[in-house]
């Protein structure tokens, strides 16, 4: 899963993160911000010096530039921020029913404010500070990269001075990430206040699935000790009554269907079980899990699993219950006859791709499932994608955070 924030792609693989697009887009975020603050002042310099104007009328038209940027950092911080954080809500507000001309949705005058007080502050001082952090962090690997170049400079000390300039260059990215992660945060946290809104339904809905599976597990452990027991004692009682009766009489043929009746009643309820929490799950695995739905689909699945060990609880839960109901949309409405499931963990996230050669076209909006899935996975702060063209193949992918996995 790609990261949504440069400060995730630091932390989450400091190596990783030199190997992806995230440096070059932290370096533009600064320079963007501090090259408008610069030219900002330069015309406003510009205006003070000129000979044409007078004294008053140039200090006049230099303030009145600087309050233009000042009015147009806002606007730009809004539409820079996606170089360093790709958050759902930035960017663009969705617009209420009716479009943009629908009554009632005129921007709020705090908003406004906000804006052009961080605007303000962005071209009088933050620019500045992005520019010399990029300065600072560029400046010196670049000089040492220029030794040779410098006349005074002994053949030896040009050759350190390039192997330590270039050396030096990749660890340049970290502080320059680091600031741009950390501006890209208060930007957030001014322009957009309603994300830890955002955030704080997030991690409700994640305590109420907890607490779901927590439920779900309680009602799984009940069914298995009391219900299903007492139905396998009742069972075992009907088979030894009708050993006793006599064959063929109409009291060992009523026993004898009780007897088929509760042995039906059983498979049903260890299905149920099953369906609530799968015992194999806990027990073997994930892989393990998977094979079991898989063996039991009406549609032949091939299975190219690999995990290395065991994920985190939440992952596998959520990793399993999509896959029982991708299996059964396929067995109940693709008309597929073969699919694949494909599982890989691969730098921290747990990769489920489904695929079958029915004849394509699902749709969320039909209720096929689709739409719970997607809030299952979403619950699990991942995503699902969807590809199903008509007249197929449909590939479902899901991808769950899941960090490292556990050794047992």
């Amino acid at each position: 899963m790609t990261p949504r924030t440069v400060l995730e792609a630091l932390t989450r693989s400091p190596l990783g993160f030199l190997r992806t697009g995230w440096p070059w887009r932290a370096l533009g975020y600064l320079l963007s911000g501090g090259v408008f603050a610069t030219a900002a002042y330069l015309g406003a310099a510009g205006l003070l010096a000129a000979s044409s104007f007078g004294t008053l009328t140039g200090g006049l038209c230099a303030v009145a530039v600087i309050v233009f940027a000042a009015a147009l950092a806002g606007p730009l911080e809004r539409r820079r921020l996606p170089l360093v954080d790709r958050g759902d809500s930035v960017g663009a507000r969705p617009e209420p029913r009716g479009g943009p001309r629908a009554a009632g949705t005129r921007t709020k005058p705090r908003d406004g404010l906000r804006a052009a007080g961080y605007g303000a502050v962005s071209v009088l001082a933050v620019g500045w500070m992005d520019l010399a952090v990029v300065l600072v962090s560029l400046g010196i690997p670049g000089f040492l990269l220029l030794t040779p170049l410098q006349p005074t400079a002994a053949p030896w000390q040009g050759v350190a001075g390039t192997v330590a300039g270039a050396l030096l260059l990749p660890v340049a990215a970290y502080p320059i990430g680091a600031w741009a992660g950390v501006r890209a945060a208060v930007t957030r946290a001014v322009l957009f206040p309603r994300d830890r809104e955002l955030r704080d339904v997030v991690r409700s809905r994640a305590r109420l699935v907890d607490a779901f599976e927590a439920e779900r597990r309680r009602i799984e452990r009940d069914l298995h000790d009391g219900a299903q027991q007492r139905l396998v004692a009742l069972t075992v009682k009907l088979g030894l009554a009708a050993l006793d009766l006599p064959p063929g009489s109409t009291a060992a043929k009523e026993v004898g269907e009780a007897h088929a009746l509760a042995k039906e009643a059983l498979t049903e309820l260890r299905e149920l079980i099953r369906g609530i929490h799968p015992q194999i799950l806990t027990e073997r695995g994930l892989p393990a899990a998977v094979r079991d739905i898989a063996g039991r689909c009406p549609v032949t699945a091939d299975l190219d699993l690999d995990l290395p060990g065991r994920l985190p609880a939440f992952a596998e839960q959520t990793a399993y219950f999509v896959t029982a109901e991708a299996l059964t949309n396929i067995a109940r409405h693709s008309g597929a006859g073969r699919c694949r499931v494909t599982v890989r963990r691969d730098d921290g996230v747990l990769r489920l791709d489904i695929e079958d050669d029915g004849r394509g076209g699902a749709d969320p909006a039909r209720g096929t499932g689709l739409t719970g899935l997607a809030d299952r996975i979403a619950a699990a702060d991942g995503r699902m994608l969807l590809s199903s063209p008509p007249g197929g193949p449909t590939l479902l992918r899901a991808e769950i955070p899941c960090g490292r996995p556990s050794a047992s």
